[in-house]
């Protein structure tokens, strides 16, 4: 699944620290998602849109490979 993380953050001028305290995450885990490594829960999905007053189909886009 892609990620817009590393955009929206940096249009909010916030680190991956920042981003993670605010998403009660370690900043580990913002690393892995915006590397495509990690794919986040649901709830850790919605809470990040809301952190960047966004949809999450703006932050989270399905790829084809994700559908195989």
């Amino acid at each position: 699944m892609k990620n817009n993380i590393k955009v929206a953050r940096a249009r909010k001028s916030i680190t991956q620290a920042e981003l993670a305290q605010q998403a009660k995450v370690s900043r580990q885990t913002i690393n892995a998602m915006e590397l495509g490594k990690y794919v986040p829960s649901t709830i850790l999905a919605l809470r990040l849109a809301h952190i960047f007053e966004i949809q999450v189909s703006d932050l989270f886009v399905l790829e084809d490979k994700d559908w195989e």
